[in-house]
């Protein structure tokens, strides 16, 4: 391109005109101030449609996979909290409010019908019959062989042995035998005594005042002893196993469904609401954008000028419009 005296002076004054303006940091202010108040007013329907959203969501979310560096950090991260030194020094309820734990006991408490529920469903599972039998089967043969009256009353074990014989020989099966039988015919009333006696501890003023002696058990423990329940050195593999899971479900229908009627719903309730509204919900609005995020920016946009890169950019678009046909058609015409 065949440079012009005329057009690379006309370009160097406007260059010049640009960082005269830009170097001044209340301009970048209010340019940055005068955006913002344009862009709050915009509806979210006249920017972007629920088509763009979702696959930026569904490109970002779903379809790209984590990274093994980002897999990395989340373990390393999580490891640092927990070897923090602070955790030494800091009470476990420093962090979590008595109130909050209050709140929490007595809504957990006041839920009798998702409890009881939850006690059928556990105490009509053939897993917690089977431990019932055996629990009942072993603490029966337990107290016949071991008791104390057994081991230190004189004849009581030779009494008990017999006994145990002549059941036996009636019922023509070994005592385990004859107490697993009995057990599995009567498991149905095991399991209605179980529930009726779980109900009974665990009714609301009970459970209630179990969570707040718990509470008060563990509220002045370091956050340090979490270390006692989480293996540290095993957190690279347990956030490892904790991302196939995310890996499998992130390629599932039904994870794409969730997401894309998720940002449906979304967009339908706020596509005819402003932005300023929309940034409201997030805790955004013209105060923070003056005196935090304004801030954050101003110094990324004060380095782009003091590396000559937007006097770069700028040269770019403005060559392109001085060495256009049309413009210099009509300054060879002035000329």
């Amino acid at each position: 391109m065949q440079k012009h005296p005329l057009t690379e002076q006309l370009i160097e004054a406007q260059l010049e005109f640009l960082d005269a303006e830009f170097v001044q940091p209340e301009n970048i202010q209010q340019e940055f101030l005068s955006f913002y108040l344009w862009f709050r007013k915009q509806t979210l329907q006249d920017i972007w449609s629920f088509e763009q959203i979702n696959h930026l969501l569904q490109k970002q979310i779903l379809d790209t996979p984590a990274s093994s560096f980002l897999i990395e950090q989340i373990a390393e991260h999580i490891r640092f909290a927990l070897v923090h030194p602070v955790n030494e020094t800091t009470r476990i309820a420093d962090v979590i409010p008595v109130l909050t734990i209050d709140k929490i006991a007595q809504y957990v408490a006041a839920k009798s019908g998702h409890r009881q529920r939850l006690i059928k469903t556990v105490v009509n599972n053939p897993a917690f019959s089977a431990m019932i039998t055996q629990l009942i089967q072993h603490s029966i043969q337990d107290y016949l062989d071991n008791s104390v009256m057994v081991k230190h009353v004189p004849g009581v074990s030779r009494f008990m042995k017999m006994g145990k014989s002549v059941l036996e020989s009636v019922t023509d099966s070994s005592l385990d035998n004859t107490i697993a039988h009995y057990l599995q015919k009567n498991i149905i009333k095991l399991s209605q005594m179980s529930e009726n006696v779980l109900n009974q501890h665990f009714n609301d003023e009970k459970l209630y005042q179990f969570q707040a002696t718990l509470w008060h058990k563990i509220k002045d423990m370091p956050l340090s002893v979490l270390k006692n329940y989480i293996e540290v050195q095993d957190l690279p593999q347990t956030v490892s196993m904790g991302h196939e899971i995310w890996e499998h479900m992130r390629q599932s229908d039904y994870l794409k469904k969730q997401l894309h009627d998720g940002i449906h719903t979304w967009y339908v309730r706020n596509q005819a609401r402003s932005f300023d509204l929309i940034l409201r919900d997030i805790n955004i609005d013209e105060a923070l954008i003056q005196n935090e995020l304004q801030k954050l920016l101003q110094p990324v946009i004060q380095q782009m000028i003091n590396q000559g890169y937007l006097r770069d950019r700028a040269r770019y678009y403005l060559e392109k419009f001085y060495y256009s046909e049309r413009l210099q058609t009509l300054l060879n015409s002035q000329t």
